[in-house]
């Protein structure tokens, strides 16, 4: 054979399970070969070209999925808010709790107050609970600084993390959180803030993949999230928006007006917000953790979502208020025991069609070549058991680009 056929790679994943995540369905002795951090053959044994690796892992029948991605986290902030759970169980209601000075607000004052560094040494520690179960690519949004220092501060912890840990990290700029106190009464001129001053300088500085907002009661109206979104526009960034969570205030078809990568949550989505979605292919972020947290009792609705073909995802939404959340695995049950989705539609939710939700479809998300080498090695008899165990992690490996 001349060596022109041969495939050279660095590293060989040979007698291995594959669970692809491309719609193709399984491959029972699957063999991957990855190059400089990149796949260039997954699949089936049979089907491989002659391969010459550097180096060769018998994955002994272990089952590989993509590297799992949480493409929607609060993970930067300081403190908790503990004593606001214990509120929630006496009867106090989330709005109530952030109309009275909690919720948001009260993590502000505490990221405010955090350095850099602190704010990089607490989120380490969420961030490796979900690097153990195999995340390899995790999305962070800012929106508990709500000044233009202290996003920005944020924006660079966030990307820090990154630096600190083999994980791919997107950011996304959430400035339109909630209202600063310096701004009570005035959340138009806040809006004009964010739009005139904080977009601008996370964009000129690189900081921001995406820009997202919430667009709620005690949020922001459509409105002034349009106004959002046309300086995330002009500025080159994509938009994404928590929406339909409390109530239904048509965020999410204004989202998909925009072209968003993603609507998240989405409690009380209405047919017509589906159908832009469906239209727009804007990604349906589904967040039980949210929903189990603050003891939410309309889900999203899910049926009405698949029927229209709208993509779904799924992830922790871990933040300190509602979602204290650092394990995908039981992001992946809950969604299935709670908002009733299937155990593909699980798995598809924490790798394609999250990274759909990132706009990354096309460099992670699936096991094809020319995608980076991120993959999770998994102790398991049936993908299934990822979605079924409670407090169980089966990880056998996590490989980020190659490593």
């Amino acid at each position: 054979m001349s060596s022109e056929s041969v495939l050279t790679c660095d590293c060989l994943w040979q007698d291995a399970r594959l669970a692809p995540m491309t719609g193709a369905g399984v491959v029972d002795d699957g063999v991957i070969a990855c190059r400089d951090g990149r796949i260039v053959y997954a699949g089936s044994r049979a089907d491989a070209p002659a391969i010459e690796a550097a180096d060769v892992v018998d994955c002994a029948g272990r089952w590989i999925t993509p590297g799992l991605i949480d493409c929607h986290t609060h993970l930067v902030h300081a403190g908790n808010r503990a004593h606001e759970f214990e509120l929630r169980l006496a009867g106090a209601s989330y709005e109530e709790i952030a109309r009275a000075g909690g919720g948001i607000v009260s993590t502000m004052q505490a990221t405010r107050a955090a350095s850099e560094a602190e704010l990089v040494e607490a989120a380490l520690l969420r961030l490796d609970a979900l690097i153990a179960e195999g995340v390899t690519t995790i999305e962070i949004k800012s929106g508990y600084g709500l000044s233009l220092d202290a996003e920005l501060k944020m924006l660079r912890a966030a990307r820090q993390l990154g630096a600190a840990r083999g994980v791919t990290v997107r950011t996304s700029l959430l400035a339109a959180h909630a209202l600063p106190p310096e701004f009570a009464g005035d959340a138009d001129g806040y809006i004009g803030l964010v739009c005139e001053a904080i977009i601008p300088a996370a964009a000129q500085a690189g900081l921001a993949d995406a820009v997202d907002g919430f667009c709620e009661s005690i949020g922001f109206t459509p409105a002034q999230i349009e106004r959002v979104f046309q300086a995330a526009q002009a500025h080159g960034l994509p938009v994404k928006l928590h929406a339909e969570q409390l109530s239904n205030s048509h965020g999410a078809a204004l989202a998909a007006r925009y072209g968003a990568l993603s609507a998240d949550h989405l409690e009380h989505l209405d047919d017509a917000g589906i159908a832009a979605m469906a239209e727009a292919g804007t990604v349906a972020v589904l967040l039980p953790g949210a929903f189990y947290f603050t003891r939410e009792t309309q889900p999203p609705p899910i049926a009405r979502l698949r029927a229209a073909g709208v993509p779904m995802a799924l992830a922790t939404d871990c933040n300190p208020g509602t979602s204290p959340l650092t394990s995908l695995l039981l992001a992946m049950n809950m969604g299935a025991t709670l908002l009733r989705l299937t155990v593909e539609e699980c798995l598809a939710g924490v790798t394609r069609e999250a990274a759909r939700a990132l706009g990354m479809l096309d460099r992670v998300g699936t096991l094809e070549a020319g995608k980076a080498c991120d993959l999770a090695i998994w102790d398991i008899e049936r993908p299934a058991e990822l979605v079924y165990r409670i407090g169980a992690n089966p990880l056998h490996r996590r490989i980020w680009r190659g490593q």
